[in-house]
């Protein structure tokens, strides 16, 4: 058996267990092709920044192509196959890890600055709001009854006492997500009355849940360092890799070398190992091909940072920027905005990655934008004059894509 990779063979590895090596549905997408990319990772991260498209959603056109986003809706919140749950951050789960992530329910703390861990009869307060939200629910946390919060500092971040109540109670699994409403706002009810019996009385030992999590994490990335592997789920480093060592020695991972990193890499047994793999996708900010930011230096020589909290003058590439994949690497990564009101993709900026077949990158860039606008219902690309690419992409878009 083979103990040594090139840097290519491991990413065609990793993006084979992600998804890309399957060409995405020619027919309209179905409920299962959603259902079997959310399983093959195991979880979405869940955010919400609307500059484009929240980003889960991003992750299943990613692999999937365009496809019907309330039929998605649909699959999370119309059963009780998924949940929202805090795993890798805040993300939608299937519900059979429900006993496997006690662990995150139990470790859970509200942030320091919570107002709730300010208040008095703090456990008094709380168990009043569970007693509304079982009595009343499904609701919003708006609708809990309001209450006067300790007080704050001066331009201090804040969320009211009952959005720090239902979010503890959230935390350590008391109430769960029963739908998302058309503002994303979530609508609460008691974790009992969303999950099967089935998944919320089965009992697991904390060693065998992070065997299970662990196992998946190195099923949806194919290929991976013990650190790629303990950030999947956001574990204690130490007990992970006591279980990693235990996943070795009954033949669930590999130990490997891959060509350049310094850290021993771990296969897991089953993995496609193609020889070529095609692809073309715009990938999202918080897609486990990108979101931990030292696999994905190591994988494809990717340096990536959100720039969204960095101030206008000191980005380097733009509010919401978007990795390009194409066939087996990361080739280039834009900025792009939905202008909604004028039904204009706008591509603020476009940058290519170094030793690229640019003629090949653009042509399927602009194919991959012009399906992403179409997607989100907008009848125009505007490719601005900024970065190296800009020039030669915003030709292209204008003479091929009229």
């Amino acid at each position: 058996m083979r103990k040594n990779f090139t840097l290519a063979e491991a990413r065609r590895i990793a993006l084979a267990a992600q998804g890309f090596d399957q060409a995405r549905p020619s027919a309209a997408v179905k409920a299962n092709h959603i259902r079997r990319v959310i399983d093959r990772l195991g979880l979405l991260q869940l955010d919400y920044v609307n500059v484009l498209i929240p980003a889960h959603l991003l992750v299943i056109f990613s692999r999937l192509g365009p496809y019907d986003r309330a039929m998605f809706h649909d699959v999370i919140y119309g059963n009780c196959d998924y949940i929202e749950h805090w795993a890798h951050e805040a993300c939608i789960v299937p519900a059979c890890h429900w006993s496997e992530l006690q662990y995150r329910r139990d470790d859970y703390q509200p942030f320091s600055n919570s107002t709730i861990t300010k208040l008095r009869n703090k456990t008094k307060y709380l168990t009043e709001t569970f007693d509304f939200i079982k009595n009343n629910s499904p609701l919003t946390s708006g609708d809990l009854p309001p209450r006067r919060a300790v007080k704050r500092k001066s331009g201090e971040w804040y969320r009211s006492l009952p959005r720090r109540a239902i979010d503890y109670h959230f935390g350590k699994g008391a109430v769960a997500v029963a739908d998302r409403l058309p503002n994303f706002q979530r609508l609460y009810d008691l974790t009992e009355r969303l999950i099967d019996a089935e998944h919320l009385d089965r009992a697991v030992t904390r060693g065998e849940a992070h065997r299970t999590l662990l196992k998946q994490a190195a099923t949806a990335f194919g290929i991976a360092t013990a650190d790629d592997l303990i950030d999947y789920y956001r574990m204690n480093a130490k007990d992970a890799r006591t279980h990693i060592a235990e996943l070795v020695e009954v033949g669930t991972l590999r130990p490997v070398q891959v060509e350049g990193w310094q850290q021993t890499a771990y296969i897991v047994r089953g993995a496609r190992q193609p020889k070529k793999l095609k692809a073309s996708a715009l990938i999202s900010p918080f897609d486990p091909v990108v979101w931990y930011r030292p696999r994905a230096e190591r994988l494809f020589n990717f340096h990536y940072r959100i720039e969204i909290y960095v101030p206008a003058k000191k980005r380097q590439w733009g509010y919401y920027v978007l990795p390009f994949l194409l066939d087996d690497n990361i080739v280039a990564r834009v900025d792009l905005k939905a202008d909604r009101k004028n039904g204009t993709l706008l591509v603020l900026a476009s940058h290519p990655e170094a030793g690229i077949d640019s003629e090949r990158t653009i042509s399927k860039l602009a194919g991959e934008l012009d399906t992403l606008a179409q997607w989100l219902g907008l009848a125009r690309i505007n490719v601005s004059r900024r970065g190296p690419f800009a020039r030669a992409l915003a030709d292209f878009v204008r003479d091929r894509l009229g």
